[in-house]
């Protein structure tokens, strides 16, 4: 398994599901903030590039990248609090993240709520492989995002697999 242990839960959500997953990062909130709103940091860790900062409310387009690939998705900014609250949809997923401190470091969480429910132990791998990213990023690694085919590479499979298994003992998922 690569990177740190990770924190991970899928939960329904109505009709839908939520993909609720933790990282803890040892850099202060201001700059994990700086890495999810800022389209340049986001194009070295996240699957996808934004047509804009994510700093305030309103519609974007956030552009999945896989290899030579590019798939534009509409996106709305619904919730911008600096340093504590980012939520925005992706197509049609709706994605929260939450940085709370945690001694000098930040407590991160993601709650992806999914269009499609059988896609969370593959969400949950890529988003365990682009937070290792995110971490040496902030760390002050040059580091590249890892996502698409190039994340098979990256242990992407065994990824899948172990979230298959651990959101398939969750009394929330049936």
């Amino acid at each position: 398994m690569t990177g740190p242990h990770t924190e991970a839960a899928v939960v329904a959500d109505g009709d839908r599901w939520t993909l609720i997953f933790i990282r803890e990062l040892p850099q202060p909130p201001e700059r994990v903030w700086a890495a999810l709103v800022d389209p340049e940091r986001l194009d070295r860790w996240a699957p996808f590039t934004a047509s804009r900062p994510l700093t305030e409310t309103g519609p974007a387009t956030l552009t999945m990248v896989d290899g030579d690939e590019r798939t534009a998705l509409p996106a709305f900014v619904h919730r911008v609090e600096a340093t504590q609250l980012l939520e925005y949809t992706w197509g049609e997923d709706l994605l929260r993240w939450e940085l709370e401190p945690a001694g000098d470091g930040t407590r991160l969480t993601l709650r992806h709520t999914l269009a499609d429910r059988d896609m969370d132990a593959m969400v949950a791998a890529g988003w365990h492989l682009c937070a290792d990213v995110l971490g040496r990023l902030l760390a002050g690694e040059p580091v590249t995002a890892i996502r698409g085919k190039a994340a098979m590479d990256h242990g992407w499979k065994d990824l899948r697999d172990h979230y298959a298994a651990v959101f398939a003992s969750s009394t929330d998922k049936i």
